[in-house]
């Protein structure tokens, strides 16, 4: 009985089925994915909760000394505090977020700054191709094509469900690009570096896609080669 306690008071437990986008009048952006007839990409099944899944465990972060930093390919490298960071433009995105070991959760909503934002802050350099997200992960990186990360439903988010993410979904930050694979959305993310050529990230340099579509060809891409 504890079990099923814990279970259905956890209050990121899904208790209804998804909502459609028509539904939803608190976003401001929906992610398009969304509106297809059937949002489960090949190979993967719904989960009502949230699982937890990282490289190395939730990294300990000072918020007071917390920074997020972009550098590479850009005409205005810049540098934030937490406080700069959240004073950004922000949005809200309804999203569903799709996980390579198979499991997705429908029905996301996501607040905080658009990375289009930072495209124009920044002003990204047109040799820009790919950008690398760097995280508090203990040195934990991934790759992401920069059309996927300039999409109009990526942004940089501090909130879920209209509250803080939890540290353990790495907050106080992380990237979300809801229309590749949830590896690609870092957690505790504390900057990134635009590049003119592809560089494999952590999981990358262990096999798995460069670019990470869950709606790519037969299983979506989930690995490099295999």
């Amino acid at each position: 009985m504890s079990f099923l306690n814990n279970l259905f008071n956890d209050p990121k437990y899904q208790t209804t089925d998804p909502r459609k986008p028509e539904e939803i009048s608190e976003a401001d952006i929906i992610s398009p994915d969304t509106r297809r007839d059937n949002r489960m990409p090949p190979g993967q099944s719904r989960t009502k909760k949230w699982p937890v899944l990282d490289a190395h465990g939730t990294p300990e972060i000072d918020l007071a000394t917390w920074s997020f930093e972009v550098d590479g390919l850009v005409e205005h490298p810049l540098k934030w505090s937490l406080d700069e960071f959240v004073q950004l433009p922000a949005v809200r995105v309804y999203a569903d977020f799709h996980c390579v070991t198979r499991w997705s959760r429908l029905d996301n909503l996501w607040g905080g700054v658009p990375t289009r934002e930072f495209a124009k802050i920044v002003g990204i350099k047109p040799e820009a191709k790919f950008v690398l997200a760097l995280a508090y992960d203990y040195g934990w990186t991934t790759n992401v094509p920069i059309e996927y990360f300039l999409n109009e439903d990526s942004l940089f988010a501090w909130s879920h469900d209209g509250e803080p993410i939890p540290p353990e979904h790495g907050g106080p930050v992380r990237l979300i690009i809801p229309q590749l694979y949830a590896w690609k959305s870092a957690k505790w993310v504390k900057g990134v570096r635009f590049l003119e050529q592809d560089q494999a990230g952590y999981w990358e340099e262990g096999g798995y896609h460069m670019r990470g579509n869950p709606w790519g060809p037969g299983d979506g891409e989930r690995f490099r080669w295999g």
